[in-house]
């Protein structure tokens, strides 16, 4: 008798009982993998009473009042950064999902984590299914001591792995990797949607009724979104991203859901051998090596969350030697760069048609806020003119297609920023000119209208 088998999206977990080009759930394309149909249940059509798992109790409903907050309700992970994306610290029962491209950091910071929990007298369990226990080891050595409190498990068998967290009650645990478990009630291979779905909601389950705190290491695709079905990401409480280039010395963590905090914050850390180190001040820290001088090159600020950031947009003008010119953003929208580049033809009357246009922003963020859109204007037409602009001015404001400056948020946090590092003027829209000059009269404050305004603004 041939084995009956269904037909999942990796995507969004849709189910089906034939392949499809095209998912109905989430319209994505050859997204559907096959997989042995789940056992039927020998007790359809009649009532079974859900046995519970040795020690743990029915939950009974409670009423608002009855909930309380305690202190110990969040762990302090002993790394600022961390604390800042989790928003304040590590929710106890709490299922976290960290994901990253292969060799970016993943393991070392949640290694970190554990050390530092397990200083503080928390029993912790690092489970592996990806390394062995020397392995794990030869990581710790790295970086520093490690007390008793932390448990190292290889295991990849979803009933032993929940029998042994019963058993020896944990408050946090690490589980490295989710795509590496897998339970004896599934019959497909570990990794697969079903394998995935399964574990995590088994390890939910283990979080919230044993109020265990879970990390679950996620490997990721090539479009760089956590590998699995996006059920994974609905399913656990944060998801965290590791970026940044493995061949480079930063990092960046970055929440892209999380229900304790705000999605907006980002730690960063520099990879040394002793492990992973916060950055505690990035703007420092992405200016380093900034040329002085340069055409093309101004440093702005934007905001991630509540921290202000000053970043170097560089921009390089040259002309064409092809039919088409070539337009190429790092770290922005390539889309923005050619809306303001037409601005900049229409506005200002520069033949911007035959020549390529690169832009970057120095040190491997990712920000697409318009508020950088001055800076970049700026930064094209510097290259394009090759004159260089002021090394001491700081720009930003958002331009719209008349060639007008609009406001931005948080300004009086920008302009701090910039000043903090010594910077001696800021080109801010001209609506906030006025009270930041009162805030900062030591400053200078350059309030403009329109992008040509700012154009006369070049050393």
């Amino acid at each position: 008798m041939k084995a009956k088998s269904i037909f999942y999206c990796q995507a969004c977990g849709y189910e089906s009982a034939k392949w499809m080009g095209q998912c109905p759930g989430c319209h994505a394309w050859n997204s559907f993998v096959e997989e042995a149909a789940p056992a039927a249940s020998v007790t359809k059509g009649r009532k079974v009473a859900r046995s519970l798992p040795p020690g743990e109790a029915r939950s009974l409903p409670k009423s608002l009042s009855e909930v309380t907050m305690e202190d110990e309700d969040r762990y302090d992970t002993h790394l600022g950064e961390l604390n800042r994306v989790l928003g304040g610290g590590l929710v106890r029962g709490s299922l976290t999902l960290v994901g990253g491209d292969p060799g970016i950091g993943k393991s070392t910071l949640l290694l970190q984590v554990a050390q530092h929990l397990s200083a503080d007298g928390w029993p912790v369990l690092y489970i592996s299914g990806e390394e062995s226990l020397k392995q794990i080891k030869l990581r710790a050595l790295r970086m520093g001591t490690f007390t008793d409190h932390l448990k190292l498990l290889c295991e990849t068998n979803l009933g032993t792995i929940e029998e042994i967290i019963r058993e020896t009650s944990p408050r946090v645990v690490v589980i490295d990797s989710i795509q590496t478990m897998f339970s004896e009630d599934v019959t497909s291979a570990p990794g697969s949607v079903s394998q995935v779905r399964e574990a995590t909601g088994v390890l939910l389950r283990i979080a919230k009724s044993l109020g265990v705190s879970i990390f679950l290491v996620g490997h990721v695709t090539k479009e760089g979104t956590v590998a699995g079905p996006r059920v994974l990401e609905h399913m656990v409480d944060t998801v965290l991203y590791f970026e940044g280039d493995r061949h480079a010395s930063y990092r960046i963590l970055r929440a892209v859901k999380n229900r304790f905090g705000s999605t907006n914050e980002i730690g960063v850390f520099e990879m040394r051998e002793v492990g992973l180190v916060e950055v505690a001040n990035p703007s420092e820290y992405l200016l380093d090596g900034r040329p002085v001088h340069a055409s093309g090159s101004i440093v702005t600020c934007a905001i991630e969350g509540t921290r202000p950031i000053l970043i170097e947009i560089q921009a390089l003008v040259s002309r064409t030697n092809f039919n088409y010119p070539r337009r190429q953003a790092g770290g922005t929208d390539s889309n923005r760069v050619n809306l303001l580049m037409a601005v900049l033809e229409k506005r200002l009357g520069l033949e911007l048609s035959s020549y390529d246009a690169y832009v970057n922003l120095a040190g491997g963020l990712r920000i697409t806020e318009p508020a950088l859109d001055l800076a970049m204007c700026m930064a094209l037409v510097s290259s394009f003119r090759n004159r260089a602009i002021d090394d001491t001015l700081v720009a930003f404001g958002e331009v719209g297609l008349s060639g007008e400056v609009r406001a931005v948020n948080m300004v009086e946090q920008r302009v701090g920023e910039a000043m903090k590092l010594g910077f001696g003027g800021c080109i801010v829209p001209g609506v906030s000119a006025g009270r930041l000059q009162k805030s900062y009269p030591d400053l200078r404050i350059i309030g403009v209208s329109t992008v040509a305004e700012a154009m006369e603004h070049f050393a």
